[in-house]
């Protein structure tokens, strides 16, 4: 359970912070107010990048939460700049980062419970981290990959899927 939760975090959380330093670095080579980007959405009823940074940092901090029964830290939303989003990604890696192997490995068989208002789900660790957890962290970061595309940031699928280790061998 701690393989296939707190590394994909690390790393979509990462590609999450390596986006927006493109975004950066594109609103200060053309000109663009960084604030036009923290505020660009897709369509009207959804969050903007903002809160699509907000969410998937909630979506692996909870999901965390939920598997180790370890309290994650409270953020309050109120990030309106791009080096603020930098740094509740900073903050939220570190505390998925603390949390050790031990107490979320045999968490498959966990009740989680989730309450949104009319909307509360029970499921299975297993189940809780595979289909909804993880999708949901994912609408989140691929939703503010989408955004920045949409705005202009020079970004790609390469982009999104981040960097790779060299892999080793040989060669022969």
């Amino acid at each position: 359970m701690y393989q296939a939760s707190v590394p994909v975090f690390i790393r979509g959380l990462k590609v999450l912070a390596a986006l927006l330093e493109k975004a950066a670095a594109h609103a200060e080579a053309n000109g663009i107010d960084p604030a036009q980007l923290v505020n660009a959405r897709l369509a009207p009823d959804m969050y903007p990048l903002s809160g699509q940074v907000q969410r998937a940092s909630d979506a692996s901090k909870f999901a965390v939460q939920r598997l180790s029964q370890n309290e994650a830290p409270k953020f309050p939303d109120n990030e309106t700049t791009l080096p603020q989003l930098q740094q509740r990604i900073a903050d939220t890696l570190a505390y998925v980062q603390s949390v050790p192997p031990e107490q979320i490995d045999g968490a498959e068989s966990r009740k989680v419970a989730l309450s949104f208002g009319d909307f509360k789900p029970e499921f299975q660790g297993d189940d809780y981290l595979l289909t909804f957890a993880l999708p949901n962290f994912y609408f989140h970061v691929t939703t503010a990959y989408g955004i920045l595309r949409q705005a202009g940031v020079p970004i790609g699928k390469m982009d999104f899927l981040g960097p790779y280790p060299q892999q080793g061998g040989s060669g022969a």
